[in-house]
């Protein structure tokens, strides 16, 4: 992963130097759950802040600021609340993760703000959500995006879906990175990770979520995400241990 995420900073570092100041470079990653996009995401982000300062000719460098942010698409779940007030709550909480429990109408309105051109926003900050796994909903403004971000990196399942409304957010993005990774290693590595993370009780529940929830929306990714700028092959972590 380390190598992958070294070659991929280098490549946006680049872009980053050819995009125009008062313009941000905007990234989305999807990719089926446990695929590891948000680890390659924070990665990148931790990576290109560490060395801008050295490579960039930009304002936010010479005042040490970080010139990438990362966001989760996880904030624009829709509240517990909302998922009550469902016709079929249950079947709302069980298909947690579908792109219709989510915000997508926000999630647009967000990629259109980080397009307006940073001079216009002066010292104004983007805010997103981000998502609680302790109260189990998401925290609204959560997560500032400066001017001095430049780069931003949105990650999540549906980041550049194509259809409405995602569609509009996805034709604003300047790259879209598909991670790939097998069905049957996309469930070796989640029912791991949903006992470890407390969102099923042991193994059986965590199978039938990943095969009843999970995979059914890597399913509905693929077959109607708009075409990918690059296609990433998933990279075997050591968070994903499936013992």
């Amino acid at each position: 992963m380390d190598q992958v995420a070294e070659e991929l900073s280098q490549y946006l570092l680049t872009r980053l130097q050819n995009t125009p100041p008062d313009s941000r470079l905007l990234v989305g990653i999807a990719g089926v759950p446990a695929s590891g996009k948000s680890t390659l995401a924070q990665l990148i982000v931790r990576r290109i802040n560490a060395v801008a300062t050295s490579t960039l000719d930009c304002n936010a460098t010479e005042t040490n600021k970080p010139v990438a942010a990362y966001v989760g698409l996880d904030g624009w779940h829709l509240t517990r609340a909302q998922l009550d007030a469902f016709p079929d709550p249950k079947l709302a909480h069980d298909r947690r993760g579908a792109h219709w429990t989510f915000d997508g109408e926000g999630y647009v309105a967000f990629v259109r703000a980080l397009r307006r051109p940073i001079a216009e926003q002066s010292d104004q900050i983007v805010y997103a959500p981000s998502f609680s796994h302790e109260k189990k909903d998401p925290v609204a403004d959560a997560i500032p995006v400066y001017p001095h971000h430049r780069l931003v990196i949105i990650e999540g399942l549906y980041t550049f879906l194509a259809i409405p409304p995602w569609s509009a957010a996805a034709e604003l993005l300047d790259e879209r990175w598909y991670i790939q990774i097998s069905e049957e290693e996309a469930e070796k590595r989640l029912v791991v990770r949903h006992v470890r993370t407390g969102v099923a009780k042991d193994m059986d529940e965590a199978l039938w979520r990943s095969r009843e929830n999970d995979a059914p929306n890597g399913r509905f990714l693929r077959e109607n995400m708009t075409e990918p700028t690059r296609i990433i092959p998933s990279v075997e972590d050591p968070n994903f241990a499936h013992a």
